[in-house]
């Protein structure tokens, strides 16, 4: 089983990408795992990945196409890609390499959920400043309100999680996925799954969609 999933930011592709990964027994494949690692192996594709990192730029198609092809590669079976592609090039520098292996797509699962939902899962997100432990306001709220069960400090909200910020990332992606989810409707894999519900109605979803396509049979 060989997917990748599509979703705005807040969509929760990084929960469903492990669950699945785990359900189907393959590989996961989170493109921004893969960065910090490289990055702090010091790898000759992690000291180009860091320059570019450290300056608050995207890392260029070639570079990520590069980098996943080559985790790709090692994956000993299926595996589930988490925030790659991004870009139509990568989708089709994929698409390329993928066909070059014999390892096409199977399905690529594109989240949408309302962006009022979006908003409301950014701005209710607190994070603790000293460990990163993460709370939400309204599904995973601290003991105490404002402050970190694990020591006690004052909750911040992320910049990246303020509401003009979320407005913009929001709109940013929905145009960058266009010719996503063109490229990949266009192939005849591609699946739209509302992710509003929780994360096991979510899963089991997903579940259900690669069974009723005959892409589950190993779930």
């Amino acid at each position: 089983m060989r997917l990748a999933l599509l979703g705005p930011p807040g969509a929760g592709k990084g929960t469903q990408a492990v669950r699945l990964a785990h359900r189907l027994r393959v590989t996961h494949l989170s493109s921004g795992d893969i960065l910090r690692s490289e990055k702090s192996a010091g790898t000759a594709l992690g000291m180009q990945i860091r320059d570019f990192i450290d300056h608050g730029k995207l890392v260029p198609d070639a570079l990520m196409i590069r980098l996943m092809e080559n985790r790709i590669a090692q994956a000993p079976g299926g595996f589930v890609l988490d925030g790659f592609p991004r870009t139509l090039v990568q989708a089709q520098e994929l698409a390329r390499f993928l066909d070059s292996i014999r390892r096409p797509l199977d399905v690529v699962v594109n989240f949408v959920l309302d962006e009022a939902i979006l908003s409301r899962r950014f701005e209710g997100r607190r994070v603790c400043p000293v460990c990163g432990s993460v709370y939400h306001l309204d599904t995973m709220p601290p003991e105490v309100p404002g402050l970190c069960d694990q020591d006690g400090q004052a909750l911040v909200i992320r910049p990246d999680d303020q509401p003009e910020v979320v407005k913009e990332r929001i709109n940013t992606y929905r145009r960058s996925v266009e010719p996503l989810v063109a490229f990949y409707e266009q192939k005849g894999i591609l699946v739209t799954l509302n992710a509003a519900g929780t994360p096991n109605e979510v899963t089991a979803a997903v579940l259900k969609l690669l069974q009723d396509r005959g892409a589950g049979k190993n779930v």
